[in-house]
């Protein structure tokens, strides 16, 4: 079975693992590189995971009201009935949840990513094969510079100006030209660049947010 690929907004939003191991660490890890708000739960937890910034730790047994307010649910104990148990709550409460190695108590699955700013990249093969996802994903990583980080955040700023501009044909072509010089320059656009695309019949004269 395929899943949807959907991006989630998890800045800001709790998120709990249930376990304390390396495979909960590297969820963790995964779970803050998008800004979720992390609280890890189990009997022994890693000093590596007590270590982590933005991380709230509490060694002891799962409990059920461990879920309330969560908006997202790793189950990552070496117990599968534990983590079968905690799938089994959260598909209750209509929590997203992933068991760990667990395909059938998985609501949703964790991809092989590639991130830059708030570029990313995502590959999963449903679940069946982590190696080809990571195949894939090594693949992408070559391509995945920082400068194209960069070159998003870039027009991310210049959008309201360029969303004023009419028709949309003029739109398209100004954020493919300035898409088009940063890969070619390497990097983004100087103040001054990006005036002389913005600049155009269509646009209106406003500042330019530039870093």
């Amino acid at each position: 079975m395929a899943y949807f690929p959907m991006f989630v907004q998890l800045e800001g939003r709790p998120c709990l693992v249930a376990g304390g191991g390396r495979v909960a660490l590297r969820k963790a890890r995964a779970l803050r590189d998008f800004g979720a708000l992390v609280t890890v739960v189990a009997d022994k937890i890693l000093e590596d995971i007590k270590r982590m910034e933005g991380v709230v730790w509490r060694e002891g047994n799962f409990c059920p009201a461990d879920l309330k307010g969560q908006a997202l649910v790793v189950a990552a104990m070496d117990d599968k009935e534990e983590n079968h148990r905690v799938s089994v709550l959260c598909r209750e409460r209509r929590i997203p949840v992933n068991a760990v190695d667990q395909i059938e108590d998985c609501g949703f699955i964790f991809p092989a990513y590639v991130k830059q700013g708030e570029v990313v990249a995502a590959f999963s093969s449903g679940g069946q094969s982590p190696a080809v996802a990571q195949y894939l994903k090594g693949r992408m990583e070559p391509e995945m510079t920082e400068t194209l980080g960069e070159l998003a955040a870039q027009l991310g700023k210049a959008r309201e100006r360029v969303k004023k501009m009419e028709p949309a044909e003029v739109r398209k072509g100004v954020y493919e030209e300035i898409f088009r010089r940063g890969l070619e320059f390497g990097r983004p656009l100087s103040r001054e660049e990006l005036e002389e695309i913005l600049a155009r019949p269509g646009g209106e004269e406003t500042e330019i947010l530039t870093d």
